[in-house]
């Protein structure tokens, strides 16, 4: 490092001015932030590739060492970076809370109630204890295979229609959202908070669940907001409806009587809620419309299902407190409940359909090529960019589902400007790839698309 960067991250001037790590990731180059950790993050946000190579020969804990001030700037670090630094936070945990270990004792037949029932009643204490699993009239010691099966049932259990907690999404027919009818189950909310529970259990045991959510759902355990873009995969007839009103006058479309108010119905019965204060007396205008798309994506993401995001959330933090899970974006926080996927290439070039753009086009041999050199996080941030889930069909790529149904993967050209960045529709599995110079310029465009998840439309 140059000399004066190397002032600014000495070890003894970052422990002393900006403390400990227990308050979450703050906003890059904040007005609030202090002259010197603006100079720093910078320079990390420049030279991230050989900051992160350092992290990871370093065997001092991140949040004790020279590099302190990144605990609250960990956009700048990589996944596997992030997810060490995460571990070792949970291992001090670990460490205050020492206890005898839980057995969960059930019948096969009823794993999920006899569970529900088993651990509904467990302080947050005593849930980071070890749990060992007791299948009624069957013999063997839990050893961890017993545990890894029980989060395996368990894990699809969550989605058993019986309980109406989740119901997937029409984007892609794979990934879920809280049902907004849940309360047809009398003891719902109380589920909703053991799922949340079992969940961030598993991470905190370092288990990965077969279990996948949308975009929004994570956005909501990391206290993140939901965004217009989110809304594609979620309700794609609405994201259409909104698009309209972006790109159209108001008053020519007969859409000058709308206000910034919403119709939710929660529990059975339907209200107007206002999107902002005194919303139903403010009218949505052609100045204002972006934030009354903005407001009504938020709500409609977020207004049936208050109570089960509330109720899944004090579940979850009851295991990992929200400042450390915060760390990660909503796709890294897709990996770390449900691993690092392992994707066929030539699969996936198998089931490929192009628009406009031939096998043998340049930028469509430069693209496998790309693809091919990416690492396995990378290629799985690829996999969520277009489909929108890092889920792999169980019978390959043949079985990807869109909107529709049985969708392929498909790459259209793009005619417009070659400084565009990729773009891509996770509703019907579709890369739209502009026809970039030279295979560098691709490969780096496609990597700042899937790395950066750009939302668009400034909303969000």
């Amino acid at each position: 490092f140059p000399s004066n960067v190397a002032c600014i991250i000495g070890s003894s001037g970052i422990n002393a001015e900006y403390g400990g790590s227990g308050s979450g990731p703050v906003p890059v180059h904040s007005a609030d932030m202090p002259l010197d950790t603006r100079k720093f993050i910078t320079f990390a946000e420049k030279h991230r590739i050989v900051l992160n190579q350092i992290l990871r020969q370093s065997t001092t804990p991140l949040s004790d060492g020279p590099f302190q001030v990144l605990v609250n700037h960990t956009r700048v670090l990589d996944f596997d970076v992030k997810r060490r630094y995460f571990r070792q936070e949970l291992d001090k945990i670990e460490e205050t809370n020492r206890r005898e270990d839980i057995a969960i004792r059930v019948k096969r037949e009823h794993v999920f109630e006899e569970s529900f029932r088993e651990l509904h009643r467990r302080s947050p204490e005593e849930l980071k204890s070890r749990l060992y699993v007791i299948f009624e009239g069957e013999e063997g010691q839990d050893a961890g295979g017993l545990l890894r099966e029980w989060y395996q049932i368990i894990a699809r259990e969550i989605f058993n229609p019986h309980y109406a907690l989740f119901t997937t999404t029409p984007g892609d027919k794979v990934t879920y959202v809280c049902n907004s009818f849940s309360h047809y189950n009398p003891n719902h909310l109380d589920y909703f908070k053991f799922v949340g529970r079992v969940i961030a259990k598993a991470i905190y045991d370092n288990k990965h669940l077969d279990c996948y959510f949308s975009r929004s759902f994570y956005k909501h355990i990391l206290g993140q907001p939901v965004s217009f873009r989110d809304m594609e995969a979620e309700d794609y007839a609405f994201y259409k409806s909104m698009m309209f009103l972006l790109d159209n006058d108001l008053e020519e479309c007969g859409l000058d009587n709308l206000e910034f108010t919403m119709e939710i119905e929660e529990f059975g019965v339907t209200e107007t809620r206002d999107l902002k204060p005194n919303g139903s007396n403010i009218p949505v205008t052609n100045a204002n419309k972006r934030e009354y798309v903005k407001l009504l994506s938020q709500m409609k993401m977020t207004g049936s299902i208050r109570s089960q995001i509330k109720a899944f959330l004090d579940g979850f933090y009851d295991i990992i407190p929200r400042h450390l899970i915060s760390i990660f974006s909503d796709t890294e926080l897709e990996l770390l409940i449900s691993g690092l996927p392992t994707i066929d290439i030539d699969d996936l070039k198998a089931n490929t359909e192009y628009h406009k753009y031939q096998f043998s086009s340049l930028q469509i041999q430069w693209f496998w090529r790309a693809l091919r050199s990416f690492s396995q996080a990378e290629r799985a941030n690829f996999l969520q960019f277009v489909t929108g889930t890092s889920k792999v069909p169980l019978q390959g790529f043949s079985a990807l589902e869109g909107m529709n149904g049985v969708q392929k993967f498909q790459i259209h050209r793009d005619d417009r400007s070659t400084d565009r960045l990729p773009s891509a529709h996770t509703c019907f599995n579709q890369l739209d790839l502009p026809v970039y110079e030279t295979y560098d310029k691709l490969r780096k465009m496609l990597l700042l698309s899937i790395n950066e998840c750009p939302e668009g439309f400034g909303l969000a």
